[in-house]
């Protein structure tokens, strides 16, 4: 894997007068939020920014460069002010991390891979362990904590994102859920009676499926 450009010492490179690195971030958010990562090249930047191809490389090394700038530059969205409790504080920051990445469907996989170094990212990172470690929790327990908080946003996004794009219309979605239903009374009722799979409120299976990981966690302090 190419080196990670938060590791580099590299400042933005020489500026040219139509071109500057916020630009490019800009509009490779913009691209990315149309076509996802399997459509974004350099050359499709280039494009949309109607500029070659070549002079984007005054600016980055590679399209690598470009994801992780653009990465760090959305999760610059998750603004969460300060709260009394270190769970009210945490609950805040991952909401706003949902919203975001339902805004933007790309981040989930570009944040579960790719270096989490850029300033915005350090920055939520630094508060979300401060908030645990105030709490009472240290160690592999401090890490194991985080890990599986943003494990569950992570994967819950990318899930209900999946969801969204196959499933596009809310009419859609009752008729499958009702077909599953039905199948499952008719095949396995118990499943069916626990399974609840009517049941289609995205935010309220967040929120009771974050309660529960901030319960455990919190008789562990």
């Amino acid at each position: 894997m190419p080196e990670s450009i938060w590791l580099r010492d590299d400042d933005e490179r020489p500026r040219k007068p139509r071109l500057s690195r916020a630009r490019i971030v800009e509009a490779a958010v913009a691209l990315l939020d149309a076509e996802g990562v399997a459509g974004f090249s350099m050359r499709a930047l280039a494009a949309r920014l109607r500029a070659g191809t070549m002079s984007l490389y005054e600016y980055v090394t590679s399209k690598e460069d470009v994801l992780d700038l653009a990465l760090d530059e959305v999760i610059g969205e998750v603004e969460v002010r300060e709260h009394a409790s270190w769970r009210d504080l945490l609950t805040a920051q991952l909401t706003r991390s949902r919203q975001v990445m339902r805004r933007h469907p790309w981040a989930p996989a570009l944040t579960a891979t790719r270096p989490l170094l850029g300033p915005n990212a350090l920055s939520r990172s630094e508060r979300f362990y401060a908030a645990l470690s105030e709490a009472g929790l240290s160690g592999p327990e401090l890490v194991a904590a985080v890990g599986t908080l943003s494990s569950y946003v992570n994967g819950f996004v990318a899930a209900e994102n999946t969801w969204r794009a196959v499933v596009r219309t809310p009419q859609a979605e009752t008729e499958l859920r009702e077909r599953t239903a039905r199948h499952l009374e008719r095949h396995r009722p118990q499943l069916a009676e626990r399974a609840q799979v009517r049941v289609d409120d995205f935010d309220a299976q967040f929120e009771l499926g974050l309660d529960l990981i901030l319960d455990g966690i919190q008789s562990r302090l």
